[in-house]
């Protein structure tokens, strides 16, 4: 980057480190799926903290696990509509969906009975479920968003179950090790900062504990590095490296419910959290453990994305300074849009373009690259979707009001494309063409 950028971008983090009077921070934009700045401020065993010092992850690691069940959905281990007691039989809460449990709308409560579960030595999964026995779930499942930690905990019994081994053996095989995020370990290993609480009224801190959280751990045991969560910030905007497809990612992004009423601006997804704000949709998680904060965000449109670890309980507003770093970086140093160049087109895709309508309405159908296809208005809003090849003249919705509908082809006796059948809707070259099927019919003495 610029020097200018640089400085610009130190000097945000300079100022949250100082008025929110963090122990030690760092920070990092991820760009074209490649980590192009990094800083530090404050101190760690005397030293500034760098890219390589490792800070607790708290409920990012949420988004890992969550990254595991899908690889099991995509294998054709689970489907997301299964209830839990498919596959983890004998809880009190078998009803959830593993979708549920993903999107943190299964109704199950907050956090695991007894202790404050992020400051005590966890049980293991059998102690959990026997505490979970009686009022584990709080709301009907699927009525609203509650977020909830002991969802996560279930998840990563849920994969341990299928895997054979746990879900931290799980993790670092499928995910860790193949994106090469060395540094990411359920304790710190080598350099790292410890976790304080500062005193709301003085300039001191206390020390905060860090224990294994036990069957609790997959909701936030991971510590890791700016390194290593840059590369897991990058692959939440789609550099998925083969671990997922970028279909799926995609699919994690999608807004499932939302968190704060009409006009959302935070929401979940698959396990991904799920930010609006000044034109950009992000995608990712914060996290927050005894002496911890964390975020990574990414906008996927624009491929840019920015993260955050800091060694203090609580005052340090991640978020935005994530939002913060992502603006100052487009404002120094603009992206180039991606030069346009001409493809080559089926001639038997090329002939279904153009003008169509459904009832009075046009409709433009356009190829767009990859084989996909734009159904739009013509002028003004309404019911627009793209969609994917699947067979023979079919393709299916891929978003919107179309998403996972069929659309097909109809010919005439010479072959030549009349008509387009999307969902029961029947779109004809000219309006209410009398030779396409239109439901009902067309008047016989037409337009008059």
């Amino acid at each position: 980057m610029l020097a200018s950028t640089e400085l610009a971008l130190l000097r945000r983090l300079a100022h949250e480190q100082s008025s929110c009077r963090a122990p030690s921070i760092v920070a990092a934009v991820v760009r074209d799926g490649e980590l192009v700045w990094s800083g530090g401020r404050g101190r760690v065993d005397g030293e500034t903290p760098g890219a390589d010092t490792q800070y607790r992850l708290g409920s990012i690691t949420k988004t890992l696990v969550a990254t595991a069940v899908m690889r099991l959905r995509d294998e054709g281990k689970l489907d997301l509509n299964d209830p839990l007691e498919r596959h983890l039989p004998g809880t009190a809460f078998g009803s959830a969906t593993i979708a549920q449990l993903l999107s943190h709308t299964s109704g199950l409560t907050a956090e695991s009975p007894g202790s404050w579960w992020e400051r005590t030595v966890g049980a293991d999964w059998d102690a959990l479920v026997e505490s979970l026995k009686d009022g584990a779930t709080r709301l009907r499942p699927g009525s609203r968003f509650h977020y909830s930690n002991v969802g996560y905990g279930v998840l990563g019994e849920l994969v341990a179950r299928h895997r054979g081994q746990s879900w931290l053996d799980v993790i670092r095989a499928e995910i860790l090790g193949p994106l090469g995020m060395t540094r990411t370990s359920p304790h710190p290993e080598g350099a790292h900062a410890n976790g304080f609480a500062v005193h709301p009224f003085a300039d001191l801190l206390m020390p905060e504990p860090s224990p294994d959280a036990g069957a609790m751990a997959p909701a936030g045991q991971l510590w890791s590095t700016v390194t290593d969560l840059a590369r897991w910030t990058a692959f939440l905007g789609g550099h998925t490296g083969g671990v997922l497809s970028e279909q799926t990612v995609a699919e994690m992004r999608e807004m499932v419910t939302v968190d704060d009423g009409d006009t959302w601006t935070t929401g979940f997804g698959l396990g991904v959290m799920l930010v609006r704000t000044e034109g950009r949709r992000l995608a990712g998680h914060t996290g927050s453990m005894p002496g911890f904060l964390a975020c990574s965000l990414v906008d996927g449109g624009a491929d840019i994305g920015a993260l955050v670890l800091t060694n203090s309980t609580a005052g340090v507003g991640i978020t935005q300074l994530c939002l913060d770093l992502m603006n100052l970086t487009e404002q120094h140093e603009p992206s180039m849009p991606a030069e346009w160049q001409p493809s080559t087109v089926d001639p038997k895709l090329l002939e279904l373009t153009g003008l169509w309508h459904w009832g009075p309405t046009p409709y433009h159908l356009r190829l767009l690259p990859g084989g996909l296809f734009s159904l739009a208005p013509t002028d003004g809003p309404g019911r627009a979707s793209r969609f994917a090849p699947v067979g023979e003249d079919t393709w299916v919705g891929l978003d919107a009001y179309y998403a996972g509908e069929t659309l097909r082809v109809g010919r005439d006796s010479a072959g030549k494309p009349n008509h387009l059948d999307l969902a029961t809707f029947i779109f004809s070259r000219t309006p209410f063409d009398p030779a396409a099927p239109i439901p009902g019919g067309v008047d016989p003495d037409g337009w008059r």
